[in-house]
């Protein structure tokens, strides 16, 4: 009877053993599963300074530039800089860093009077007496 019962317990030792694991490779890949189906790309919309065309084309080409941003889009009268970004891999303030680095400001980072000053005469938007636009290049 002993060896009946030895056999039985070692049994139901394997099949616990068996059945921890399981559970433990569910809960990894219920977990893995759900992280990876969030949603990895999010819109994002802010207000940069500029005043042309030069200014769309420096203030897109520098967030393009930043890893994770996918889409940008400028529009010289409203200001509004439209987005689509990989949340995995930027995030607004990277993006502003990038943006004040090429002499844009935000609301939230202003671009460092060096970075302003290396940009096109015509698009000194802090100084409102040079906003003639008959005078933009094109």
């Amino acid at each position: 009877m002993q060896d009946s019962d030895l056999n039985h317990n070692e049994l139901t030792l394997i099949k616990n053993r068996i059945m921890k694991q399981f559970y433990i490779t569910i809960c990894v890949l219920t977990v893995a599963l759900s992280s990876y189906g969030q949603e990895k790309n999010k819109k994002m919309n802010f207000e940069v300074d500029g005043v042309c065309e030069m200014c769309k084309m420096r203030i897109e080409k520098a967030v393009l530039g930043v890893s994770g941003v996918k889409f940008a889009s400028w529009d010289i009268p409203s200001h509004q800089l439209s987005l689509i970004v990989d949340e995995r891999k930027t995030n607004s303030m990277v993006i502003k860093s990038a943006l004040a680095q090429a002499g844009h400001d935000t609301k939230e980072l202003k671009a460092t009077q060096e970075a302003y000053d290396d940009i096109h005469p015509c698009c000194k938007y802090r100084d409102t007496d040079t906003h003639d636009i008959e005078n933009h290049p094109q």
